[in-house]
Parts: structure tokens; sequence; C-alpha cells
């Protein structure tokens, strides 16, 4: 099966609210996938799809091959779901959530569980419902990882995580990987995390638009430049400005076009060029810029 997740033709709206829009994209088996967008672009309302848990207006979802919405149990035991925030028995014991969780997995591994929820320095005999939410989050990330699914959907790892608790799962994750043929779709609000193991990029716009590259693709090629104020009209938004932001400094543009291109534009669009120069970015200034500030 060359395919973990297929997208195909997917349309889902809520009212008269477009969500997508004959949405399509496919992530192959053993590739780290980040989901991205701004709030309420529809990455949740994606994970609810793919799980079975909503139905779309149109079009349909496929992990390991079934549909999202006929889910066998050998395949539901191949995927890892952290879903709206970390969720757990509460009035289980960190060692009895483990023994819970740990009959539905054949392939379960308490180690791993273990390897997380012992920094915490707590009696295995601590109740879940005295639990911090960072706390929780650990046993949830521990409850995935000794799962050992084949597809893992993250939605927002990081709600409840200090910078110690991200840094140590993300470690733990990279390990995971390690094993070869594990496909993960994550969301995050914290991106610069994502460029350190994230292959690919799927963004979600407002009306429902994806684009699908290579993380490293988006980075090498998506370029800002800054166009000192000079008192002319302010360009817009086109087909090759994919985006414009009105700073202090002067005007932002977002472009995948190099700066001569970028120039001459601005000369059609009867604009004064002068001053403009490139801008290094980060990947959190390049998602910012692709995405829009508001």
């Amino acid at each position: 099966m060359k395919y973990a997740i297929e997208v195909n033709n997917l349309h889902h709206c809520y009212g008269k609210r477009v969500i997508y829009q004959d949405l399509n994209f496919k992530v192959p088996r053993g590739k780290v996938f980040g989901l991205l967008g701004k709030n309420g672009v529809g990455k949740t309302t994606l994970i609810k799809i793919l799980m079975g848990f909503l139905r779309p207006t149109g079009g349909e979802c496929r992990i390991l091959g079934d549909n999202s919405h006929a889910l066998s149990p050998a395949t539901r035991c191949k995927v890892g779901l952290l879903f709206e925030g970390h969720l757990a028995y509460e009035f289980m014991s960190i060692e009895g959530v483990e023994r819970f969780f740990a009959t539905f997995y054949p392939k379960w591994k308490r180690e791993l569980y273990y390897g997380l929820t012992d920094r915490l320095g707590l009696p295995k005999s601590h109740k879940i419902a005295n639990m911090s939410e960072g706390q929780r989050s650990q046993v949830v990330l521990g409850l995935i990882m000794a799962q050992q699914p084949e597809v893992m959907i993250l939605d927002d790892y990081t709600m409840g995580l200090d910078a110690g608790y991200r840094r140590l799962f993300l470690d733990y994750l990279a390990d995971y990987l390690n094993q070869g043929d594990i496909t993960v779709l994550v969301t995050s609000h914290i991106v610069q995390d994502l460029e350190k193991f994230v292959h690919e990029v799927i963004f979600l716009e407002r009306g429902g638009q994806a684009s699908q590259m290579e993380l490293q693709d988006f980075l090498q090629g998506f370029r800002q430049y800054l166009l000192p104020k000079n008192g002319s009209k302010p360009p817009q938004k086109s087909d090759l400005l994919k985006n414009v932001e009105e700073t202090s400094q002067g005007t932002m543009l977002y472009s995948f076009a190099d700066m001569g291109k970028v120039s001459e534009h601005l000369t059609e669009q009867g604009g004064d060029n002068r001053g403009l120069c490139e801008i290094p970015m980060s990947f959190e200034d390049a998602f910012i810029g692709f995405t829009g500030r508001y």
C-alpha cells in the first residue's frame, strides 16, 4: 500500500460556510506531514472526518486503505490519535490506565509509556485526576507511543506542554520514527518544532484551498521582500504575490518568485520598486507570510 492517508474530492461546509471545496492530497507511508493553517481553516474538522467522527458533505477519506467511515478494528489498532486536547480516564492511576489500554493493542510496548510517564516523578498509583494538564499530556502521549501505531495523527500535541516536556516528546518521537515506515500527520501552533522532523507540509486556507509541498522546497523557495515606504500606492496580492503585509518599515511582499520577477511585477502594476530587498526568514516567519497575520 503506497499511501497511508488519502483525501479525495473532499467537500464540507457548515451551513453556507465552505470549509473544503474539492480538497485532494495523499500522504505516502513513512512520511511526516505537517497540516498547517490559521485557526478556523478546518484542521481539526479534517481530523474528525479522517477518523470517522464527522461525515463530510462530499468526497471521501481513506486510512491504510479503509474508508474513514468504515475503519475495521484491525485498522483502528494501527492508528494512534491525539485529538482536541489530552483526554484520559481521570479515575484511573498511571499504572491502571496503562494496563487498561494494553489489552486493546497487540503490539503494545509498555516501556515506551513508562519512559515518558516516569519522567513525571510520580508514583504509579497517582491518579490522573490529580495531575496538571501538562502531566496528563505526558500520560496520553505515552499511551500513543506504546501502541506502536503505523499512523500517528497528532492534533496540536503541544497543548499543555512546557518547553521541556515538548522537547522530551519530540526526542521520543524522533526515536520512534527511526523504526521506519511510520506515517505522521501533525498540527501544531509552534511551527518551529515541525521543522526538525516534517518531510512535507499541507497548507489549508480559508475557502477550501490547499497547497502541498516538500518542506525544504517551501523553505528554500518562499521569499520575503521589503519594499520601503516611498509614497506610492502599495501593491496588491496577485498570482505572483502570495501575500502583502503593511508594517512600520514598509510593505512586506511574499512570493515564490525571485527578486527580479517581483521587481518587474511591481513596475507592471505601476508601482515604485526602489529599495526592494530580500529579508531572510525563519520557518515561523514563512508560515505567517504564507497564511497571513490575520
